[in-house]
């Protein structure tokens, strides 16, 4: 099993330092995503964006991904390759982005909706959002990784929605992906046990209908089996006594979209 590296409170600080700045780039891309913008145009405002503020965009050439950006529409869940085809009214679009500053990682997603979209995406948005504020709720010193895996779990299917299996949040720090893994499935007090120093990244994935996935031919993007779209949050969260305290922030994404309505 792989190393943990827990955290001090210096080292928390500068997560969430990565962490609230990818929540800016992201919100600084909200402003742009609109019927007729492409998903490489959004990546480029990401990358400029993260440049400016003196960091270093955490996914661009890591593993050998090509952008800034994971951008995923509709029926792709993660690792989307931004490209040049215009968004639609009606879609949505999952994006994930990661910030490299002083040593340390952010990693943020958002699914953001494309002008006017359906009540049953809607609501399929709504609560894979509630899946991570359930999965924040009891990720905290004595529980275990299997009561976030459940938390999540739980409420999608309960909403009868699919929980991505193959893939999982993770820890985070001088690595974009470090022990352990954060499963979202699971049972309650099974796993390893959550101690303060843990800096993990919950990020439920949650598929409109099956849970299946499968690859993509461009060997990146992970699409649904059944064509159903798919939503995508993730926060950054340090593992305390009693609550976990949450190192990002979607609050910038919000307040650019409230303003946008």
């Amino acid at each position: 099993m792989s190393k943990i590296f827990y955290k001090t409170e210096e080292e928390i600080d500068l997560i969430r330092e990565s962490s609230l700045l990818v929540g800016k780039t992201l919100a600084e891309v909200a402003k742009n995503i609109k019927p007729g913008v492409t998903t490489l145009e959004l990546d480029k405002i990401a990358e400029e964006y993260i440049r400016d503020n003196n960091a270093i965009p955490g996914f661009l050439g890591l593993y050998d991904f090509p952008n800034t950006l994971c951008a995923s529409l509709n029926s792709a869940v993660v690792h989307g390759i931004p490209n040049n085809k215009p968004l639609k009214d009606g879609d949505i679009i999952s994006l994930d982005c990661g910030v490299l500053k002083n040593g340390f990682y952010g990693d943020v997603a958002y699914t953001f909706e494309v002008g006017e979209v359906s009540e049953e995406i809607k609501k399929l948005l709504r609560v894979t959002k509630e899946c991570l504020q359930k999965a924040i709720d009891v990720a905290i010193a004595g529980n275990r990784i299997g009561d976030i895996g459940y938390a999540v779990q739980h409420h999608a299917e309960t909403n009868g929605f699919g929980v991505v299996r193959e893939l999982v949040g993770h820890g985070l720090g001088r690595d974009l992906h470090e022990a352990p893994e954060v499963p979202n499935f699971g049972k309650r007090g099974n796993g390893l046990t959550l101690r303060e120093g843990m800096v993990i990244a919950i990020e439920p994935m949650i598929n409109m209908g099956v849970r299946n996935v499968v690859q993509d031919k461009d060997g990146w993007t992970i699409v649904t089996k059944d064509g159903k779209p798919s939503a995508h949050f993730e926060h950054d969260v340090a593992i305390r006594k009693g609550k976990a305290e949450v190192l990002s922030s979607h609050e910038f994404i919000e307040e650019v979209l409230n303003n946008k309505n």
